[in-house]
């Protein structure tokens, strides 16, 4: 059977003002209606009844993700007690899902890509959930068509088709390398070539499978997981937790598996994907203004053009004589930032903790 596995550990500093310690990019609404990780589970609802599907974050979270998705049973939300990156996270999860259902095929994504259509997403894992099915040691990614030289991104790599003559199913191929995050001319090279993907970060395969890469290229982390595994749903299970996931040595999968790996097949993603990295991404899903200004919230603007403002709680925001800057307003914090410097957000984060302004994080 499949099952969903969703990770939602990440802090979204890209994303202060809005985005907080307490309340990261996962739990905002920044599309409009529903929060990101209320909209990965309404998508992969069809797919994957509640009763087999995970959720894995930080242990602070687990109270807020309870309240946001109620229908959700409170034993499939997962605290970490420490953050150890995607590997140990998944290798959990895969672990407690083998001892549910031991021929469980997983879907691992996480909680903060737009993706629509829906049911074109529900479609394209169905499709590579049958080709795990027909040869249950395939990994299967997904790999999404780069529409501009990223820099932010990982990159795939494709090789040979795998059937050319399947025109009725997303193509899928054969991966030939995964890449790191390129530089700006290394990723003008990717764009031209027409055979790189960007990264989703999104897999299907076996939770055997998964299990027996982990234990033949990361034994240690295998045995920590497995320790822990041996005690789910028994009065040691958090000590034990607490105490062996704390350690691991953090490493993200790609790492510890993707690269590593000699069955693995990307299927290029016939649906839109944004993994909505910062300001600039989230207003690529919104129309602009006459000025070319992308505003969510209230905004008067006056000689103001080519800016992103977002405002709450009916909070007017008036800008003069301002091109090309992002303005987030929050009930405590106001960020003010040029465009061209949005990454220097995160050294924002830094300063307050260094500052010790820690109410603001």
């Amino acid at each position: 059977m499949l099952h969903a596995m969703i990770m939602a550990g990440g802090a979204g500093t890209r994303f202060w003002p809005a985005s907080r310690v307490d309340q990261p990019k996962q739990l905002l609404d920044l599309t409009g209606g529903r929060t990101m990780i209320q909209a990965t589970i309404d998508r992969v609802s069809s797919l994957v009844p509640a009763e087999r599907t995970c959720i894995l974050t930080n242990q602070r979270l687990v109270p807020a993700i309870q309240q946001q998705l109620p229908d959700l049973p409170a034993h499939s939300i997962l605290g970490e007690p420490c953050k150890r990156d995607t590997a140990p996270c998944i290798g959990l999860a895969a672990f407690l899902t083998h001892r549910q259902d031991p021929d469980a095929t997983m879907v691992v994504m996480p909680a903060d890509h737009v993706i629509h259509p829906t049911e074109l997403f529900c479609e394209t894992i169905e499709h590579a959930a049958s080709l795990v099915e027909s040869d249950p040691g395939r990994i299967l990614t997904f790999g999404i068509r780069p529409g501009y030289p990223a820099e932010s991104f990982g990159y795939i790599e494709r090789g040979e088709i795998l059937d050319a003559t399947d025109t009725d199913s997303p193509a899928t191929y054969r991966v030939a390398q995964f890449r790191e995050k390129p530089t700006l001319t290394v990723a003008q090279q990717y764009l031209e070539s027409g055979s790189f993907y960007w990264n989703s970060g999104i897999f299907v395969w076996k939770a055997a499978t998964i299990l027996q890469a982990l234990k033949e290229w990361e034994p240690t982390m295998y045995e920590h997981l497995a320790a822990i595994a041996a005690t789910a749903e028994t009065p040691d299970f958090e000590a034990t937790l607490q105490e062996s996931f704390a350690q691991i040595e953090g490493k993200s999968i790609d790492y510890a598996i993707m690269e590593k790996y000699d069955n693995v097949l990307v299927v290029e993603a016939p649906f839109q994907w944004n993994d909505v990295g910062n300001w600039q991404s989230l207003a690529t899903m919104h129309t602009p203004d006459s000025q070319g200004n992308v505003i969510l919230g209230k905004h008067l603007g006056i000689e103001s053009s080519n800016s992103i403002i977002r405002s709450e709680k009916d909070h007017l925001v008036v800008t003069v004589g301002l091109d090309d800057v992002i303005v987030v307003h929050t009930e405590d914090a106001t960020l003010i930032v040029n465009k061209q410097q949005e990454e220097s957000v995160r050294q924002v984060v830094e300063r307050l903790k260094e500052e010790g302004w820690d109410q603001y994080l």
